[in-house]
């Protein structure tokens, strides 16, 4: 939430949902199954971009996704999928390692932000980032783990998100 009134604030419009349905997310509190699957998750998202073309206001809209976790996964799939009806993909804390063979059919300009203390995730993104083909960037965000849960670290998330969507979304087309 804090991230979006960032973005509105910059003047960016959002729309912000979850992937599961509180059943599902009711099976994966216990099972982590439905998080993982990455194929449902950019199913849905490409749905949500669907019902956005369906708008009559919205249809001209440039898209944008912002992921975190495995939903950064899913962004990237789907932006894959759409090709250029998504025009930028920021990545928080995310995986997008497990979007796998989407990776370089990806044609949005793509934002990975990682925390500097999270080691795992660092390494898991510098791979992922040799497999885009797009206009890419990885930035690592001193001092924040995971979830940046450091004093600072999420308004520096809020920060490069809205100024790589300004980048990228106000692009005549």
């Amino acid at each position: 939430m804090f991230v979006a009134r960032v973005l509105q604030s910059a003047g960016i419009g959002t729309l912000l949902f979850d992937l599961l349905t509180p059943a599902e997310e009711e099976v994966d509190a216990s099972t982590r199954e439905h998080r993982f699957d990455i194929g449902l998750l950019a199913e849905r998202l490409a749905h949500a971009t669907q019902w956005i073309d369906a708008e009559s206001d919205l249809r001209q809209a440039r898209i944008g996704y912002f992921g975190a976790s495995t939903g950064s996964a899913a962004a990237l799939v789907a932006a894959a999928k759409l090709k250029d009806r998504v025009s930028a993909v920021v990545s928080r804390g995310g995986r997008p390692d497990l979007a796998d063979e989407a990776l370089p059919r990806v044609t949005a300009p793509t934002l990975l932000i990682v925390g500097g203390a999270d080691d795992v995730v660092i390494e898991l993104n510098e791979r992922a980032y040799k497999h885009l083909a797009c206009e890419k960037h990885l930035t690592i965000v001193p001092r924040a783990s995971h979830l940046f849960e450091e004093p600072g670290t999420l308004e520096q998330v809020a920060k490069l998100a809205a100024a790589w969507f300004n980048q990228h979304l106000r692009k005549a087309t």
